[in-house]
């Protein structure tokens, strides 16, 4: 059994790590499938690593998901107060709930995602790329991030939502002060309140006055006599939310840098558009939307590969890590759009498996689609340097400087 008190074992994620954590991911998994990690919170927590040990993890019910018990031992470790109320009422989610209450919440949702219901999307999607598309024409060089890969998700999930756009730059800017690891616990919980307090309202909108939105749905959806609470409703809404929009934002930004870093993968896609859906799960499995997955806990003690994880403590699954293993992916570090992703992680696996998954993919198909065929000189601004957010959860630049033609 490890001694949790070594610190020998023990790594501490700092600013490089965010810059670039696969060439970490790449020193940890040399030495062992999963590493306690210190935290800038200065908590201790363990990180899975290694991708057969990572599809065992996210299907193992021994690690745990539940909000206020991950709360209890995240104080514990740190030394501090517990979360706000405010922040707890966002996070009381499917995500962060095991059976019997995953499955009941869940059931709520599933008839929203169906692949009868994201192929009616897809129409509309269509017509949000091509106006950001002819917006972005006028100009020799954007901002991809901001003029396209964030208009595109947020104006989508904000119509199947029900969530009025013009709230967008509101609820963009709590979202990433609640899923930044390096935000001040003043700013955390200023914009939980915030976001709190605007969910709520639009929650009692719809539960007065209902619309033709997934919202207004949940508000009036019944499964076998059950329904959502008005607090379970404030907690679905943020995770479809946010999971509904940040996720893919960064999908597509992630796989245009990625795409223009690499020009013989650039142009293996202009001579083949049909392999642009392929190529997306390339994207999601090279750099993903999403590092780490949300935190476990182990209940009794559970082992992984050599380690035994005692009871009591935190984990993280790093998808971005597995997806990456070679003992999994043949030359993992190589973008390699015709190359076997079989099995990535990008979307975790098991009963928490995205809800969202088949709307990213179509989604981002559409938009790689028809961004190389509008630009097919696209490529990075001269000079641009990536600046990646500093945030365990969302892997993803903060601006993406391109040219649009030569």
């Amino acid at each position: 059994m490890v001694d949790i008190e070594a610190t020998d074992r023990i790594v501490t994620l700092d600013d490089d790590f965010f810059a670039d954590p696969h060439a970490h991911y790449r020193q940890w998994r040399e030495h062992s499938p999963v590493h306690r990690v210190r935290f800038p919170d200065g908590a201790l927590r363990w990180v899975i690593v290694g991708y057969a040990e990572a599809r065992a993890a996210l299907s193992d019910p021994r690690l745990r998901k539940d909000a206020l018990r991950v709360e209890e031992l995240l104080s514990a470790k740190r030394r501090t107060a517990a979360m706000s109320p405010q922040w707890l009422a966002l996070t009381t989610h499917m995500l962060n709930a095991d059976p019997p209450e995953h499955n009941r919440l869940r059931k709520l949702v599933n008839k929203a995602f169906t692949a009868r219901k994201v192929a009616e999307l897809r129409p509309r999607i269509e017509e949000i790329t091509t106006a950001l598309l002819d917006d972005m024409s006028a100009h020799d060089e954007v901002d991809l991030m901001a003029d396209f890969a964030t208009p595109l998700p947020v104006t989508v999930i904000c119509e199947l939502l029900g969530v009025p756009f013009a709230d967008r730059a509101d609820f963009q800017e709590w979202t990433k002060a609640l899923v930044g690891v390096l935000g001040r616990d003043e700013e955390r919980a200023r914009a939980a309140s915030a976001m709190v307090a605007y969910l709520r309202d639009l929650v009692r909108a719809k539960r007065e006055d209902s619309a033709e939105d997934l919202l207004s749905a949940l508000a009036h959806a019944r499964e076998d006599g059950d329904r959502l609470t008005d607090a379970e409703l404030v907690s679905m809404a943020f995770l479809l939310l946010v999971a509904g929009h940040e996720t893919t934002v960064n999908l597509i930004g992630n796989g245009v840098h990625a795409l223009l870093r690499n020009p013989s993968q650039l142009h293996a896609l202009h001579a083949d558009p049909s392999a642009i859906p392929a190529a997306v799960e390339e994207f999601l499995r090279f750099d993903g939307p999403v590092d780490m997955a949300t935190i476990r806990y182990t209940e009794e003690p559970v082992r992984v590969g050599d380690n035994e994880i005692p009871a009591g403590e935190l984990v993280y699954v790093a998808l971005a890590a597995a997806n990456r293993d070679p003992d999994r992916f043949h030359e993992p570090d190589r973008l390699d759009v015709d190359g076997d992703t079989g099995g990535h992680l990008a979307f975790g696996h098991g009963i928490h498996f995205c809800v969202g998954a088949p709307l990213a993919r179509m989604e981002a198909s559409i938009a790689f689609t028809e961004l190389l065929r509008r630009f097919p000189e696209l490529t990075l601004a001269e000079g641009a340097t990536p600046h990646w957010q500093a945030s365990t959860l969302i892997r993803g630049l903060h601006e993406l400087p391109v040219r649009l033609r030569h």
